[in-house]
């Protein structure tokens, strides 16, 4: 069974983490020794999991006095940070690791290859490029420049404010300039991400922005307290918009105990329970919840935020790497799920998502 993972921040463990993604798991765990964030996936375990493309992600941001995170101190360094992302990926692509996917046939014809093919090793990852977090779009008109490189998904926010619009951990609604580029971004046919903007921001920017929406990564309020999660509102608005919610494996968004997030200032990243104590079986959970909401298995999928969310620390116990990736649909098989809707989550739902939304 194919799978498609709807959030991997392939550069960021690249280029900020200094890996070589193009060698074997254990030579990259062994270049790191003593690492709290040992890699889950490189390229030749994504294909050893049978993971034939991946929603990347180019992140860079500004930093900003109330952000939980690290950034760059202006536009323009984060700008040509995220453009070294984008050219990490280019640069893949030459070398025949993966293929960027900037249309439905090219990503159909990828996808078809990868279900009639008898061995994946060495095949080409497929790659739809993302933002995560706008603040690399200086200005709207230069949205141009980012699709004309590849670029076709893009969140206004990642944790904290940017440039467009407040995110996780800080709430409040979108800034004046997210307008014309949510105008420019439906213009050009370009998708929104609406995972990590805050309350306010999603629903502003779904009364602006008519095109199409996903949320790469983003579990269900309802099983996990947080505003990282979204409400049953918000996941029945995405549904509702034609949008595919890929689950995140990320065990802060999965753990069931009330508690702060790790965004909150003063709490770490270091995780206050054991890896353990989260399982496939609570993403299944939220897998399940968003079927619940859309009465079909069409609109649920993976968003493992794969080793952007810590990596082996930060994923349930049962993961070691991303080739444990179908163990997911092992546990919804368990669950009495029939082939056919197991697909869909694992990856046919991305599947006809992008065929329907990305350029001819």
């Amino acid at each position: 069974m194919l799978i498609f993972d709807g959030d991997y921040p392939m550069a960021y463990s690249a280029l900020e983490l200094n890996r070589d993604l193009t060698l074997p798991v254990e030579a990259v765990r062994r270049a790191d020794p003593g690492s709290d964030n040992l890699v889950l996936a490189t390229l030749p375990e994504m294909r050893r999991g049978g993971i034939a493309g991946a929603l990347v992600k180019v992140v860079a941001r500004i930093e900003r006095e109330d952000s939980p995170l690290r950034g760059y101190r202006s536009g323009d360094l984060a700008h040509a940070a995220a453009r070294g992302h984008l050219a990490f990926y280019q640069v893949l692509a030459a070398r025949g690791e993966i293929r960027i996917l900037e249309t439905r046939s090219q990503f159909s014809r990828h996808m078809e290859e990868w279900a009639d093919a008898a061995e994946t090793a060495g095949r080409a990852v497929g790659v739809v490029l993302g933002m995560e977090g706008a603040d690399p779009i200086l200005w709207p008109g230069q949205l141009s420049l980012w699709w004309d490189r590849g670029l076709r998904v893009v969140s206004l926010t990642h944790y904290g404010p940017s440039s467009y619009a407040h995110g996780t951990g800080c709430p409040g609604g979108l800034f004046p300039p997210a307008r014309p580029l949510l105008a420019e971004m439906e213009r050009t046919g370009m998708i929104l991400d609406l995972t990590h903007i805050s309350d306010e921001g999603f629903w502003q920017s779904l009364e602006l922005f008519q095109g199409p929406v996903l949320a790469s990564h983003q579990n269900c309020r309802a099983l996990v307290p947080g505003e990282r999660q979204f409400s049953d509102r918000q996941l029945r608005a995405v549904i509702e918009r034609g949008g595919v919610i890929g689950v995140s494996l990320d065990t802060w968004m999965l753990h069931r105990t009330e508690r702060l997030d790790w965004a909150t200032p003063g709490m770490g990243r270091a995780r206050p329970f054991a890896r353990e104590e989260v399982t496939l079986e609570d993403a299944a959970d939220h897998i399940e919840h968003i079927c619940e909401l859309a009465g079909s298995t069409l609109h649920a999928a993976i968003g493992g935020d794969t080793d952007g969310q810590g990596g082996l620390a930060g994923a349930p116990g049962g993961i070691d790497t991303v080739a444990d990736y179908p163990k997911i649909a092992e546990t919804l098989a368990r669950r009495n799920w029939n082939p056919g809707d197991i697909a869909n989550v694992m990856s046919a739902n991305w599947q006809r998502f992008f065929e329907r939304y990305l350029p001819e």
